[in-house]
């Protein structure tokens, strides 16, 4: 395991701190998000312990409506950590060191957008990106690197990566659980509570999981329960037509593979579809009815039934993705799964935007999830079982590890 902020002393110290507060902006105006206030954890005790805290990161994408400067991402994050965050309008240039230099012992100093600086996104190695100006620039003037972007980690540029090479590094308090909720997951069989409209995410998780014999079963819900159904070579009807008219019929051949090689290992687990559907009339129909005239729009209540048995009985379940089309009033499958997940004595952990959003509409405590992680793309990279460039780094960085 890597180092945490339990494994350094701060005090007086000037730390670099590589957070992600990346955030919608709607007319101009940064949204709260949970990012804001999980980055404020690790900021508040840097500044607690008397760190002087210099804060790194992104938002946006130059030339996209949401890049922007960091100011208003200093009043949110003031808000949340209950400390004035000051913000100034530059990177690492002669205001941005002479400020660094004058901090007082708890001080936090958030610095500019860094993808506002061409070096930040370049296409070249970690250690190369050590090499960057703003980089060496800023590591001269800290003791410490602490990295707690984990929904950042799957890519690897400048303010990520290249620190590591030349200060000390530890990981933040949001980081340190994400990987610890992680580890959780993989040490045992789970169950996979697979949905939502991105069925190439799902395949390449069901695919690692069973290869690494960590799978119990996998409980298929919208997009990815068509999909599955269609590679089990069910004739479905105006279903299969969606699925062919949206390019998902793409991954079917995919996932019939992945079937055949989990039916042919003795410890890969298995994959579930639904056996009832809601149609787009609301209709209830069973896989028995196939070919059908209508969309599938949701899971079933005999679905529900069988899925809330296994949940019920499971130890360690990834829940990722709705079971239906929530935004237009099918949610019945979504809340009933969830509501299991929420009531199980399961270790839980939650990914998705889609997912925490039907979390919050159906007012389902937060704390009845073992763990909700905010990682987005970068928890699918992880549960797919790929090489993060983050985490890569980290087990080569200065005295990173424990």
């Amino acid at each position: 395991m890597f180092k945490t902020l339990d494994d350094v002393d701060v005090s007086g110290k000037t730390v670099l701190v590589r957070v992600d507060i990346n955030s919608p902006v709607v007319d101009g105006q940064v949204q709260d998000n949970p990012r804001i206030n999980a980055a404020a954890g690790t900021l508040k005790e840097l500044s607690d312990k008397e760190a002087k805290v210099v804060v790194l990161a992104h938002q946006g994408r130059p030339g996209d409506k949401d890049f922007t400067n960091l100011e208003q991402h200093a009043e949110l994050l003031t808000k949340h950590v209950g400390k004035t965050v000051m913000f100034i309008d530059d990177i690492y240039g002669e205001k941005a060191i002479h400020k660094i230099r004058t901090l007082k012992k708890g001080d936090i100093l958030l610095l500019d957008n860094v993808r506002s600086l061409k070096e930040e996104m370049a296409k070249v190695t970690p250690e190369e990106h050590s090499k960057a100006e703003f980089v060496q620039t800023l590591a001269k003037e800290a003791e410490l690197f602490v990295i707690d972007a984990f929904s950042a980690a799957h890519r690897g540029q400048a303010s990520l990566v290249g620190f590591m090479f030349l200060l000390p590094t530890v990981v933040g308090r949001e980081m340190q659980h994400e990987l610890e909720s992680l580890e959780k997951i993989k040490s045992e069989k789970a169950v996979l509570i697979l949905g939502g409209a991105k069925p190439e995410d799902s395949l390449e998780i069901i695919r690692h999981f069973s290869e690494k014999q960590i799978l119990q079963s996998v409980l298929t819900t919208g997009i990815v329960a068509q999909v599955f159904t269609a590679a089990k070579d069910i004739e479905m009807g105006e279903p299969e037509k969606f699925l062919k008219d949206n390019d998902y019929w793409n991954f079917v051949p995919k996932a019939k593979e992945l079937l055949d090689k989990i039916e042919a290992s003795e410890n890969a687990g298995d994959i579930k579809i639904p056996i009832d559907m809601i149609t787009e009339s609301k209709k209830i129909v069973t896989i028995y009815d196939m070919p059908i005239k209508e969309k599938i729009y949701d899971i079933g209540p005999k679905t529900c039934d069988k899925y809330e048995n296994i949940i019920k009985a499971a130890k360690f379940i990834v829940l990722n993705g709705t079971a239906g089309l929530v935004e237009e009033g099918f949610s019945e499958g979504t809340k009933r799964i969830f509501t299991a997940v929420a009531e199980s004595d399961a270790f839980s952990l939650v990914g998705g935007g889609h997912s925490i959003s039907a979390i919050e509409e159906f007012k389902i405590p937060k704390e009845k999830f073992s763990f909700i992680s905010l990682a987005g793309g970068a928890l699918i990279s992880y549960l797919s079982g790929k090489k993060m460039p983050v985490l890569e780094c980290l087990k080569t960085a200065k005295g990173s590890k424990t």
